[in-house]
């Protein structure tokens, strides 16, 4: 059952409201903090998502993902377990007639190991609240981000990452923290061999 909408707050889908159904857990991220993210986002992308690749691990109602794709992402990924949430992300995307949105099913740990040689430029992280995810994720986060890769996390309080990611940008709201990291990559695996970026 649908409880209530909330609305794309920029890029070619502005205002195109989303619809939230009632399920356990689902907290979408509020507009204010999604407009925050993405004016950061674009500050360090130079506004240009053109050649961008998203991962939304999370996706819930699709509001994060379809800020990136509304913005000109190439390509967005969305993930997420609960089917009347899969759904509804895929009935937007149908409607939109967004097809740079794929929408996978499953759980974000398992969708990460099977991602293979895929990469990102930015990795959406708003797990539900109380599960402690982050422990299980950090060390296969490194494997999905291309070098320099940002990673945006939202949690109920601020989050320590471990020592290859950079902190840009944090801020709060309510009982929301919210963060914008960077991956400052120092090697890469070819062929299964560690071998620096920069020698």
């Amino acid at each position: 059952m649908k409880k209530h909408t909330i609305r794309i707050v920029g890029g070619e889908y502005r205002r195109t409201p989303i619809p939230v159904i009632d399920a356990a857990g689902l907290r979408p991220t509020p507009d204010r903090v999604r407009e925050t993210l993405y004016n950061w986002v674009s500050h360090f992308w130079g506004g240009d998502y053109s050649n961008k690749r998203v991962l939304d691990l999370f996706a819930g109602t699709g509001a994060l993902g379809f800020e990136a794709a509304s913005r000109g992402a190439a390509h967005v990924q969305m993930v997420e377990s609960n089917p009347q949430a899969l759904a509804s992300i895929r009935a937007l995307r149908n409607k939109l007639g967004a097809l740079h949105v794929r929408v996978h099913a499953g759980n974000a740990a398992m969708v990460l190991e099977r991602l293979g040689d895929a990469r990102f430029d930015l990795v959406l992280l708003d797990p539900p609240f109380g599960k402690d995810w982050f422990t299980a994720l950090w060390p296969k986060l490194p494997g999905v981000l291309s070098p320099q890769g940002l990673l945006y996390i939202e949690a109920e309080h601020a989050i320590e990452a471990p020592a290859q990611f950079e902190v840009l940008r944090s801020a709060r709201a309510g009982h929301v923290h919210f963060q914008l990291l960077r991956f400052a990559a120092t090697q890469k695996t070819v062929n299964n061999h560690t071998i620096p970026l920069n020698p």
